[in-house]
Formats: structure tokens, sequence, C-alpha cells
């Protein structure tokens, strides 16, 4: 199979896998029904494996089906990226960039950062999505995701925003009336706030024992669960109990002092990070590629998102 038969039996391959049909397939492509089927079977000829399950009314894709279907995108993305790349030399990056973010992160970190973007680049339009739950970058369609925690995919490109550490805090009131924890023990006789993530696990409050190892605490009977570390936070400057929170959420209330930091020697500040993602591609189009960097740029900017460790010990009940 040469070139130029290997691409048209790929397209045939990924608008009929995305269509549902050979028919439909064929429909977008503006050929037969029959050439659809001939340039698949080819590409399975050449490739060794059945890429598709035929039926009368259906197709389905085999496990190497789908494999093959990701890198094919790719493939053929990448030559509409080529095309981009030579027209960007003339006009600047234009188009419209969609980013999936956090609720929080969108708003306090995220939406801050826009402005600039569209200034910077009056050709640019941007569509954002608010929304916690781990969505499927490329088959949803976006650009750009904004994550919290470890989320390995070898399909994406990941960059570094910030570590997120942790903090516990309560506000100067509770502390007053409840006292000031010395031990993690002490925390069986205090109020918690915890965070429920949207999977169901309650966040762990873990702290770092005298020879090296990670206990936690039970948190079973806090009196406060939520999804919302925003809203915990809050919940926390009200004097509702002590809160587990991270210290992006929390240092503008420790500067101002409504917030004291807790156990700093021994509580565990975790080893999450938050990270912007985008699809691995040969070429990355010239939209996409001056949002990641401004936003990279904007986010590096935030005190809030690189407070050290060390500087929460002045803040410390």
């Amino acid at each position: 199979m040469d070139s130029s038969q290997r691409v048209r039996a790929i397209l045939s391959f990924v608008q009929a896998a995305d269509a549902g049909s050979f028919a439909a397939g064929a429909r977008a492509l503006g050929i037969s029904s029959a050439a659809v089927s001939k340039n698949i079977a080819g590409l399975e000829k050449a490739l060794g494996v059945r890429l598709m399950n035929r039926t009368t009314r259906t197709l389905k894709l085999t496990e190497e089906g789908e494999a093959f279907l990701r890198q094919a995108r790719i493939a053929l993305e990448a030559l509409d990226l080529a095309a981009d790349a030579v027209v960007s030399h003339r006009a600047a990056p234009a188009g419209r960039v969609r980013i999936s973010t956090s609720v929080g992160f969108g708003r306090e970190q995220l939406a801050p950062a826009l402005p600039g973007l569209l200034a910077r680049y009056p050709g640019l339009a941007v569509e954002v999505d608010f929304d916690d739950r781990v969505i499927d970058l490329v088959h949803d369609g976006y650009d750009i995701a904004l994550r919290g925690g470890r989320i390995a995919d070898s399909s994406l490109v990941s960059r570094t925003v910030c570590q997120f550490n942790l903090v516990l805090v309560a506000s100067p009131g509770y502390l007053e009336a409840n006292g000031v924890p010395k031990r993690p023990e002490d925390l069986s006789r205090h109020r918690l706030l915890t965070r429920r993530f949207l999977g169901g696990r309650v966040s762990p409050w873990n702290f770092k024992a005298k020879d090296g190892s990670i206990t936690t605490l039970n948190t079973e009977a806090a009196v406060m669960t939520m999804s919302s570390p925003e809203t915990l936070t809050e919940s926390a400057v009200a004097g509702v109990g002590v809160a587990e929170v991270g210290v992006h959420h929390a240092w503008k209330y420790l500067r101002t002092g409504e917030l004291k930091a807790l156990l700093l020697k021994s509580h565990h500040p975790g080893s999450f990070e938050m990270t912007l993602q985008y699809p691995h591609r040969a070429l990355v189009a010239p939209r996409v590629r001056v949002t990641v960097e401004h936003l990279l740029e904007a986010f590096a900017k935030m005190e809030e998102l690189h407070v050290p460790l060390a500087a929460l010990r002045a803040h410390e009940a």
C-alpha cells in the first residue's frame, strides 16, 4: 500500500468509525460505501490485524482498532496543523480554544488570566467548562485541561503549574474557644471539617511520625464533609472547626489573620500538583501554543500557588 492509498484508507477508517457505518462514512467523504469497505479491508491487510467487526447494521472496533483510531486521529490532525503552521507565519494566532478546569481553580486562578490572553491575542476566543469530573481530553474535544492530583496519560503533554500543598487551619475565634491542638491526637477532641471527592473518597489527613512513617487520622466523626474546598475554607474562617485545605485556598485568610495554621511540624502536606495538559501532537496549533504559554506565565506570577511551606510558620497558632 503506497502513501496515497494509506492516507485514503486511514480517512475511510476514521470517518466510518466516527459515523458508525460505512454508508455514513462514505457520505462524509463523498465516495461510495464499497470504496470505504475496500479501503478499510486494504488497511487491515497491510497492518495484519482486524480493526473492525462488521454486522449488517453496526460497526464495532476491536481493541487494535481502538488503539489505531487514537493514533490515526493524531496523524490526520498533524496534517491539518502543518497547514496551520504555514498560515501562522502570515497571521496572528486565531480561533477558539476549549479549556476544561475545576470550578475552584477556574474561578480563582484561570478566569483572572483570561482577559490578558484575549487582549494579547485579539483573534482568539476562549470556551471554558468548569467541571470537577475527569474528562477525556481528546474524545471530548478539549484543547487544554487544568487538573489537580496525579493523572498519568501517555497521550497527553503535562506541564506543571504548581505543587498543591495541604495545610490544617482554624479561625482564631474557634481556637480561643476550643484550644490549640499540639499533637495529632488532640484533633480527636475538635470539630473536624473534611473534603469528599466526587468519587466518594474522603481526603485522608496524614501525619509524619518520628520514625519517618506516615500515619492517617480517623476523620469519620467529622461534623462537616463537603466536596467544595472553597466552601470548606470559608467554613473554617467562620469558626466551624478545623479543616484541611489547599494552601492556595487558605493563603489570603492566613495573611489577614482570619485563619491560623496548625501542627505544621507533624502534618503531611501531600504530594499533589496542578498540571496543564494538552494532547500529544506532531505540531501544536498556534492558538493552543500561545494560550498554554500565556497561562503558564500568568500562573507563575500568582503568589498563592507558590507559597513555601516555611512561609506558613509565620501564621501558625
